[in-house]
């Protein structure tokens, strides 16, 4: 089984360690807990092909949520994203970063375990599947 990689990037230390409690309950993936947005970029660099959902607080010192979720982006355009946030965010502009594909849910803070749990389950079983005419052929010699 491949592992799914899932990551919580958020400055509070209570909110990673709680969320990463909750993914740990998430069948078929590894989750991974960052209070340190250029970390977990080099995280991500590091290990992209793994990597399946990212979720991201929007509020953070040195690079905000959207920044770093448009990096995470460029890089691997299939990603799936969450934004967190305790703040209201304007519909419109969501809706713009979701159209653009740099945002595909929104929850805002407080968040029901449930709901987080619910959300990830739900991109890990959109993500397209390898099936077997997509897989390249062994080379017979």
């Amino acid at each position: 089984m491949v592992e799914k990689f899932v990551s919580i990037i958020d400055d509070d230390v209570d909110i990673t360690n709680l969320f990463y409690e909750v993914l740990r309950n998430i069948q078929e993936i590894k989750p991974f807990k960052f209070t340190d947005p250029k970390i977990a970029l080099q995280h991500f660099k590091d290990n992209v092909s793994s990597y399946k959902v990212v979720i991201s607080d929007l509020k953070m010192p040195e690079m905000n949520g959207i920044q770093l979720l448009s990096a995470l982006k460029d890089l691997k355009p299939s990603l799936r994203t969450v934004l967190i946030t305790a703040f209201e965010v304007n519909d419109r502009i969501f809706e713009e970063y979701k159209r653009n594909k740099v945002i595909d849910v929104m929850l805002q803070k407080p968040i029901k375990i449930q709901e987080l749990s619910k959300q990830i389950s739900l991109l890990i079983e959109e993500l397209p599947r390898q099936s077997e005419s997509t897989r390249v052929p062994l080379i017979k010699e």
